[in-house]
């Protein structure tokens, strides 16, 4: 009888707190070769990503410290950055 194999998760760290998390609850960043940054929704966009937690302090963090734009070597509109904070769930409680 062979015993199942437990998936590896796949873990990033956020730009912001610089703390190590599972990729799914991160958020995804891409600077593609040709245009602007963006959010990547699916998180499987071709370029260079870089990721932030769900959460609005290490957003504020990363775009105060220009982490984001420091990982990606590209500027970032506020565009992308409102983009982000539209898709952080408010938390329980709050």
């Amino acid at each position: 009888m062979t015993m199942p194999r437990k998936r590896k998760i796949p873990m990033r760290m956020c730009v912001g707190c610089r703390e190590m998390k599972p990729k799914a609850e991160l958020m995804r960043v891409v600077k593609p070769q040709e245009g602007d940054p963006a959010v990547d929704r699916t998180g499987k966009a071709p370029g260079r990503g870089a990721y932030v937690c769900e959460n609005a302090e290490c957003l504020r963090r990363a775009q105060k410290t220009r982490a984001l734009e420091r990982a990606l070597d590209a500027k970032i509109d506020d565009a992308v950055f409102d983009g982000l904070a539209a898709q952080i769930r408010p938390r329980e409680g709050a």
